[in-house]
């Protein structure tokens, strides 16, 4: 059939010209029928009874109201209560997702409490909806203000007096009774919707713990800390990791809910004293309903009974303190913790997650030959490595510590980041051991590897990389010497991390300036060229273990990522090598590469954790205080391991150990349970434990008895005949 439009396109585009001309004025014709949005939306509000607004939208017919778009925000002196809406129709939008919308009408209840003084009720209101007919448009949200009067009979908050002292630590103990339930609704008194008390486990060591009910938050950063009558004391809190919040009254801040332990370190004599009077003021807040004035409560601590405390009462809520044959950590003397981190420094020179470092440093000192003077400089630059690497290490720790945050050993590597951006470096080591690159213009320069630079800066730089793959490692003696560091003042905590450097730094000090020493060392030669070669395999072992480590942490999705920066970095390092002799275009390219590199390393930090699983292998319950408590309670003996996929110290008691047959017919013929905590992420739950046993990080190895008492801490390093004595002990 002949259509008069062919051959004629000019016809044909004259009349879509024409028909897209006409819609702009048509769809404008169309809007300026709708109703404005208060026409649309029609708000009123009634505040007739004291404590509760209702409030009611009148909606026009073709129009709708979005349930999730609702929001209320309190004026001067006002505090809202979470707003009570009912249920929604539910359908799917397609800006929006699964929503819940109101057609014709809806009526919301907002329950509010007023400061001393006010005398308005003045609170904004934001809703957003949609005109479902064609024009399908959707306005922006709108927010209108209310002022009313209040009516008679308003209750009003005001500051509360400071809370009655229990008469005895048994009162104070009463006090960690479960409270009501809480929640949006009437508040509760203060007393009951912060519990407190205050512990003595030990003669430096408090535990102050707050229980608040469901709905109940309390802030970090409003809670202080004061002995009465006690000059020449000082208190250092370690709080555990809280949850990061947004607070209309305080902006962005650490709460804690449920239920927090805090450990308190007590530093200077206490000599003679048999009590302490702690004052504590805090601060905490309803969910979504008000916030209560700073509360004040005094507790009298008895030191005298301390044991007896950890030992019975505790018992259903956390682990007593640690009970070392040696006495704890803390009764050690400084010169007891220098000397013990000397020689966990000399040990860590064994340990297998620096002897690939070491091996660099082997390179350089061989290659030195009989030149005294280049042994000297080869020793000194690597221990000036290692002691600054020491000593900014430490200076953060405490740093951190006196803004009460709680660290440990070894707690950067439960950031996938740092992990993977090890792994990269362990790598490019290695290639430049294997030639693929070449930083330095001779053999004793690729020791600097991780610095790029040749001479004194490799030497210094390889002693920063021998500190920094020493964390996830827990020699023998340097327990007790972090252990003290960690809660020591700050020069004598600074010392014992410098004498930890000077430990590690010491053999190649000792090579470097003693000839006897040096003259043992073999003749530098060609075969150095085929040691350094193999020395780069220590290097991959240790990127695949890292590798492994951030599989445990983040799953399949975070090793691929740091597989592919790992492939681009060798790529950028081979290119580098092969563009020296070449022109600016191959150095750009380079540079293209190593941005590259950067790429999946920056989506790591997007990468969430696993979900958390309840219970390990066969076997092995996972660690919670609560199931620790229900065990305990039970009269069931249990070892508890703290323990992390990124340390090589735990790693080699488990297959020594723990993994063994002799280690589970142990548990089975002692009756014994045993429980793991995986710190290889970040858990406030371990942290605390740790810290109640002093210890710097892990492993942390714990048997607590079958009828009670405190719990025995074994050695970091752990051998079977040492576990079954414990375990036959608590079983008895």
């Amino acid at each position: 059939m002949h259509s008069p439009l062919h051959g004629r396109p000019t016809s044909l585009l004259l009349i879509l010209l024409a028909l897209m001309l006409a819609v702009p004025p048509a769809f404008a014709q169309s809007t300026a029928d709708l109703l404005p949005v208060t026409e649309a939306y029609k708000l009123s509000a009634d505040a007739a009874v004291p404590g509760v607004l209702k409030l009611h939208w009148t909606i026009a017919p073709d129009y709708y109201l979005y349930r999730g778009r609702m929001k209320f925000k309190g004026g001067d002196g006002v505090t809202l209560g979470e707003a009570q809406l009912p249920d929604g129709e539910k359908h799917h939008d397609e800006y929006l997702g699964d929503v819940e919308t109101y057609h014709h009408g809806v009526d919301a209840t907002l329950p509010y409490t007023v400061a001393a003084g006010t005398t308005r009720l003045k609170l904004s209101v934001q809703y957003q909806g949609c005109h479902e007919v064609d024009p399908k448009i959707c306005y922006p949200p709108h927010t209108e203000q209310i002022d009313l009067p209040l009516p008679a009979g308003t209750n009003t908050i005001t500051p509360s007096p400071p809370a009655t002292r229990p008469a005895s630590l048994g009162a104070a103990l009463q006090a960690l009774g479960s409270p009501s339930a809480g929640g949006t609704g009437a508040a509760l008194p203060p007393e009951q919707a912060f519990a407190f008390a205050a512990l003595a486990q030990g003669p430096h060591q408090l535990l102050l713990r707050w229980t608040m009910p469901k709905g109940y938050y309390l802030y970090r950063d409003q809670t202080s800390l004061r002995l009465s009558d006690a000059p020449g004391l000082d208190l250092k809190p370690v709080w555990p990791a809280g949850v990061a919040h947004h607070d209309e009254h305080h902006g962005d801040v650490i709460v804690y809910f449920d239920e927090v332990d805090l450990p308190v370190t007590v530093q200077g004599d206490l000599a003679g004293r048999k009590q302490l009077e702690l004052e504590a003021s805090f601060q905490g807040c309803q969910e979504g309903g008000l916030c209560y004035p700073v509360m004040n409560r005094g507790v009298t601590i008895d030191l005298g009974d301390s044991s007896a405390v950890t030992g019975t009462a505790l018992a259903t809520t956390a682990p007593p303190p640690a009970a070392d044959v040696g006495g704890g950590p803390l009764q050690i003397s400084l010169i007891a913790a220098l000397l013990l981190a000397l020689g966990g420094g000399l040990v860590l020179n064994l340990m297998p997650c620096v002897l690939p470092v070491l091996s660099i440093k082997a390179v350089s000192v061989l290659e030195s030959g009989e030149n005294p003077a280049t042994r000297r400089s080869h020793a000194l630059f690597y221990a000036a490595g290692v002691l600054c690497s020491f000593a900014v290490l430490g200076l953060g720790i405490l740093a951190l510590r006196e803004a009460g945050h709680a660290l440990g050993w070894g707690t950067q590597l439960q950031q996938p980041l740092v992990v993977g951006v090890l792994a990269c470096v362990m790598l490019a080591v290695g290639l430049s051991m294997s030639g693929v690159v070449q930083f330095g213009a001779s053999l004793g320069n690729t020791g600097a590897g991780l610095a790029g630079r040749a001479g004194a800066a490799g030497d210094f730089f390889t002693g920063v990389l021998a500190v920094v793959v020493a964390t996830p490692c827990t020699a023998p003696f340097m327990g007790s010497a972090l252990a003290y560091a960690f809660t020591a003042p700050m020069l004598s905590a600074l010392l014992v991390f410098l004498m930890l450097g000077i430990g590690l730094a010491l053999p190649f000090l000792a090579i470097g300036f003693v000839p006897a020493l040096a003259r043992l060392l073999p003749r530098p030669g060609r075969w150095m060229e085929t040691l350094k070669q193999v020395l780069a395999f220590p290097m991959y072992l240790t990127a695949a273990w890292l590798v492994w480590v951030l599989a445990n942490q983040r799953g399949a999705d975070a090793v691929g990522l740091v597989l592919v920066a790992m492939v681009l970095l060798a790529m950028t390092l081979w290119w580098f090598e092969r563009s020296r002799s070449r022109g600016a275009i191959s150095k750009l390219a380079v540079a293209v590469l190593a941005i590259a590199t950067l790429v999946p390393m920056a989506l790591l930090t997007r990468v969430p954790p696993p979900s958390s699983a309840t219970a390990t292998e066969d076997g092995v319950v996972a660690y919670s205080p609560q199931k620790l408590a229900e065990l305990r309670a039970a009269g069931t003996p249990v070892f508890v391991d703290m323990t992390a996929d990124w340390c090589v110290t735990c790693k080699a008691n488990e297959h020594t150990v723990l993994d063994t047959q002799r280690f589970r017919d142990l548990l089975q013929r002692t009756g014994a349970v045993y429980m793991k905590g995986d710190w290889t992420d970040v858990n406030p739950a371990i942290s605390t434990f740790l810290a109640q046993y002093h210890s710097p990080g892990v492993p942390l190895y714990v048997v607590f008895p079958k009828h009670g008492g405190p719990g025995r801490q074994l050695s970091t390093v752990l051998t079977s005949s040492m576990v079954e004595r414990a375990l036959t002990d608590a079983a008895r």
